[in-house]
């Protein structure tokens, strides 16, 4: 009995525990994916800005931050300096501070405070603006002409020309405004007759292949599992594909899990998969059932 009782509470435990990792397992990747990103930009971009910002105002200021004893000696202490080190000695008081390293101090008490709490994040808002006026410049006939121009120098570079054009194909599917529209989702005869795929009209076919054939003709994507962003491109004669009442995101959720998130309204009344009778696997198991030895 208490055996009984230990495999129900671990069993129980098991399918609640998957249970709960299965949903909040998105809400904490997607939290992760994000801090990463925030974290890459503030850390390569961000960072350099910052440093830029910190520079403008050390050149366009020239008493801000102002140097205190007190700042003064945390300067000291940190540098491990003493007061005679940073004297100038062309000064009639002894107490003046070179000017270099008064812009040094001044340097220093800048990115302590800029570089650390909410200042920080000026140069991340101040890349998201820069981007964000990228992206008008290059709306405007100007701009593409001149990135134009740009992309043409940088794809001559050596070892440069190779990489560029990949990334670019990358990012602007991830992120550009020209997504690639399905129509509606079918199903055709794929990779021989017989094995239906599921796959999604992104168009009609070649113009010269229908003039040559005489034939209708649908481009189809086949998406592959689980990753539906590779697959095949087909083309395949309209009146040979099935075009299936689901929507793309239930086809996209079918083939993310593969096959096993079906559409409600296509469920069939009964999840048992039933061998056909005569088949070659049914007739081998009626001969050699389990626990028997066929030699």
């Amino acid at each position: 009995m208490a055996q009984a009782v230990k495999k129900t509470f671990w069993s129980d435990f098991r399918r609640f525990f998957l249970r709960g990792l299965v949903t909040l397992l998105p809400t904490i990747l997607t939290i992760v994916l994000l801090f990463k990103c925030f974290e890459f930009i503030q850390n390569n971009i961000s960072v350099h800005i910052t440093e830029g910002v910190i520079n403008i105002v050390l050149l366009s200021t020239t008493d801000y931050p102002k140097v205190t004893d007190d700042l003064k000696e945390e300067y000291l202490t940190e540098h491990k300096l003493s007061e005679s080190d940073i004297a100038d000695p062309e000064a009639d008081n002894p107490e003046k501070i070179k000017p270099a390293v008064l812009k040094d101090i001044r340097l220093w008490a800048l990115r302590d405070k800029w570089k650390h709490g909410f200042r920080s994040l000026v140069g991340f808002m101040l890349a998201i603006i820069l981007v964000y006026i990228v992206g008008r410049l290059l709306a405007s006939y100007v701009g593409r002409k001149l990135w134009q121009l740009f992309e043409g120098t940088v794809q001559r570079i050596p070892a440069f020309k190779q990489v560029y054009p990949y990334v670019k194909q990358v990012t602007e599917y991830l992120f550009g405004e020209n997504k690639i529209q399905f129509s509606r989702v079918v199903a055709v005869q794929y990779p021989r007759k017989g094995i239906w795929s599921l796959g999604l009209v992104t168009g009609a076919g070649f113009r010269h292949m229908e003039q040559t054939n005489k034939e209708n003709y649908l481009t189809v994507f086949i998406p592959s599992s689980p990753t539906p962003v590779t697959g095949y491109v087909i083309h395949v004669l309209k009146e040979e594909v099935i075009d299936l009442p689901i929507t793309i995101e239930e086809a996209l959720r079918f083939t993310v899990s593969g096959g096993v998130i079906v559409p409600p309204h296509q469920v069939l009344p009964t999840q048992q998969i039933e061998l056909n009778p005569g088949s070659p696997l049914e007739t081998k198991i009626t001969q050699n059932p389990a626990g028997t030895d066929s030699s």
